[in-house]
């Protein structure tokens, strides 16, 4: 066993709920981090620190709750924004989540520039958050909506987007940096270069890749950016949307209300400035709250350790999980092209049933189609089992996960 660049060991003395016994005393062993992540107690009582202490709405009074309400809420912003690499604080947008977020693109930048016959390109192993957004658009616009498919290793045909962009019809093209089911690391600067060429707009569903590795907005040269902050210990019902400038301040207003206005009359009303403009109503301010502590502890982490880590323990699982017969894993078998995540199907066991089996050791997997139904299609499967890994996941907890594989291979005398 190689030792982990990060202290494991430390870090899950801050996950509460690591110490958890489920399943008639078994240990909890959770493996299902694409899904949403454990949350650190620094975030925990960050959020209760809110509740205690700062309890207020933002942006509007002056009381001295309400001051220090909003401080810690905009500091967020300039925290993501380095996280990130984004120079200009009002870029970053918060929403509720990823899904809200290219919702809003598709609603906002989609309905005022996308036409009849135009084309919207996305890829096979899309989350549904990114497809369907697509799909209403293009089908109330007239427009088509294209893929670009995968090969057998899991990696996308890129060849095919030169087709689609020779059409000369292609409005945007919108993809995710890292696949939620296969792990596969998209090759975000091949993409970007062929469509700036091309002068096409691009969108990055980032929700899988910021958690896990490092990313910067800045050099990557895209226009749209998504990412959610409860798959990186934050809490859930917070998002960013981070858009150029110059895109954002000639998008009209996803949602009404208070905050994104600046004067609202009978017939008329003008718009806040960026970001204000497009973050209508009270937010989830505890949440954005929390969400920076979250920030601050990957930050101190180092991401670049984080993705090491994560390295080392996927490549071990694979290794293991490689050794059980009648088993079939999805995507890159190059540990550099994919990210922690594994799915697997284990000989004719459906992934339900074996979910439940590995539930009885304490190992939280995923099963499902894991909202990638068009990528379950082209792998001509109703549905895979998934391990994904975090910070917090030893390879002791990937021998639990195996031990449990072969009580299920028992159990269905595979």
């Amino acid at each position: 066993m190689q030792a982990s660049i990060l202290n494991v060991e430390k870090i899950r003395k801050d996950f509460p709920i690591l110490q958890r016994k489920v399943r008639e005393d078994k240990p909890l062993v959770y493996l299902d981090n694409a899904s949403t992540s454990q949350k650190p107690i620094q975030v925990i009582d960050a959020i209760r620190n809110y509740y205690l202490n700062q309890n207020s709405n933002i942006h509007r009074a002056v009381y001295a709750l309400a001051e220090e309400a909003t401080s810690s809420f905009e500091a967020t912003r300039d925290k993501v924004a380095k996280f990130v690499n984004v120079k200009n604080r009002e870029e970053i947008i918060f929403t509720r989540g990823t899904t809200e977020a290219i919702n809003l693109v598709a609603y906002a930048w989609g309905r005022k520039n996308v036409e009849k016959d135009d084309i919207i390109v996305t890829t096979e192993y899309e989350h549904h958050s990114n497809i369907v957004p697509w799909q209403l658009l293009t089908k109330e616009k007239g427009a088509k909506l294209e893929y670009i498919g995968i090969d057998d290793n899991g990696e996308l045909i890129l060849d095919q987007l030169d087709k689609y962009l020779e059409t000369g019809r292609v409005k945007l093209v919108t993809f995710s940096q890292m696949s939620n089911v296969l792990g596969t690391i998209t090759d975000t600067n091949k993409i970007i270069a062929k469509c700036k060429k091309a002068g096409v707009k691009t969108l990055i569903d980032g929700a899988q890749s910021v958690p896990h590795m490092q990313v910067d907005i800045d050099n990557m040269g895209c226009d749209f950016f998504t990412f959610s902050a409860h798959k990186m210990l934050g809490p859930t019902g917070v998002g960013i949307l981070w858009a150029r400038k110059e895109i954002l301040e000639e998008m009209p207003p996803f949602h009404g209300g208070g905050d994104m206005i600046r004067e609202v009359h009978k017939y008329e009303t003008t718009w806040n400035d960026l970001p204000y403009k497009f973050e209508a109503g009270t937010p989830n301010i505890a949440g954005v709250i929390g969400f920076a502590t979250a920030i601050d502890y990957l930050s101190q982490l180092g991401m670049l350790s984080v993705r090491e880590h994560e390295s080392q323990l996927t490549k071990y699982a694979l290794e293991q999980i490689s050794k059980i017969d009648k088993m079939k894993i999805y995507g890159p078998t190059d540990i550099s092209k994919r990210g922690g995540v594994i799915s697997f199907n284990y000989a004719d066991i459906h992934p339900h049933d074996l979910a439940s089996i590995v539930d009885e050791d304490g190992v939280a997997i995923r099963s499902g189609h894991h909202c990638a139904q068009v990528l379950m299609e082209r792998l001509d499967v109703a549905a895979t089992s998934r391990a994904s890994f975090y910070i917090y996941n030893t390879e002791q907890e990937v021998d639990v996960l195996i031990k449990a594989l072969n009580h299920a291979k028992e159990l269905f005398k595979i």
